[in-house]
């Protein structure tokens, strides 16, 4: 998996464009990667990069634009979300 991630001009609806991309398990292109925005997150909130809050547009590129929450509590924990919509529905046993 690689990912991309740019700041927008300050006054933008968004502080960051993420683009994620996972060619090898059949992923062209990731519309909202809560796993990557995570651990960009740490790294962007950790390293001072990012505030302890921000916006991340993703999809957009792809015909399926996504707003991502990025937050990250006092002890550093790293909190993604943003809005779903349920696609599958089923059980898997293991």
């Amino acid at each position: 998996m690689v990912g991309a991630i740019g700041a927008y001009p300050e006054g933008s609806p968004y502080d960051f464009e993420m683009r994620t991309f996972a060619p090898r398990c059949g992923v062209p292109e990731d519309p909202a990667c809560g796993s990557m925005n995570a651990g960009v997150g740490l790294w962007l909130t950790s390293t001072g990069a990012a505030p302890a809050a921000y916006r991340v547009s993703q999809g957009a590129r792809v015909g399926r634009a996504a707003t991502i929450e990025v937050g990250a509590d006092a002890d550093g924990t790293v909190w993604v979300s943003g809005a779903t919509t349920v696609c599958i529905r089923g059980t898997i046993p293991v």
